[in-house]
């Protein structure tokens, strides 16, 4: 079992309260990677996408469930893959920070372990590639 990481580190002339508003959004969130997203459970806090709320991304029964684990507004998301999944250990953390130019540094980092010898790089590729395509859409999202 092989521990694959990457992090992508962008800056926004977007203020930092309607970037983590954008990535907070489950469904919204969703318009970044490419690929439909439901909120399926509800945060029992405030805001209904945070502390141990969960999505589904995917459709139908081709999908995934995350849950966020890690919530502090406008400052952090964590979240980690809670159904059935070819990978393990999965964490996705997601920082919020202002920069001295008053803009906002998202640094977006993800882990996890593969099972399948060999397929960890190719999960990790793909999933690098899709979040730097979608991030760059933040801009005209937010």
């Amino acid at each position: 079992m092989a521990t694959h990481t990457f992090e992508i580190d962008e800056i926004f002339n977007v203020p930092r309260s309607k970037v983590f508003a954008l990535f907070a959004d489950h469904k919204r969130f969703g318009k970044l990677l490419g690929a439909p997203v439901k909120r399926i459970k509800n945060s029992n806090q405030a805001d209904p996408n945070g502390l141990g709320s969960v999505r589904k991304l995917g459709i139908g029964p081709i999908g995934l469930e995350e849950t966020v684990t890690g919530f502090e507004p406008d400052s952090l998301i964590e979240y980690t893959i809670t159904s059935l999944s070819p990978i393990r250990n999965h964490l996705g953390r997601i920082r919020f920070e202002d920069t001295p130019e008053g803009h906002t540094r998202v640094r977006y980092h993800i882990s996890f372990d593969d099972i399948v010898p060999l397929t960890g790089k190719l999960i990790s590729t793909g999933l690098e590639q899709a979040i730097r395509r979608g991030i760059k859409q933040v801009p005209k999202l937010a």
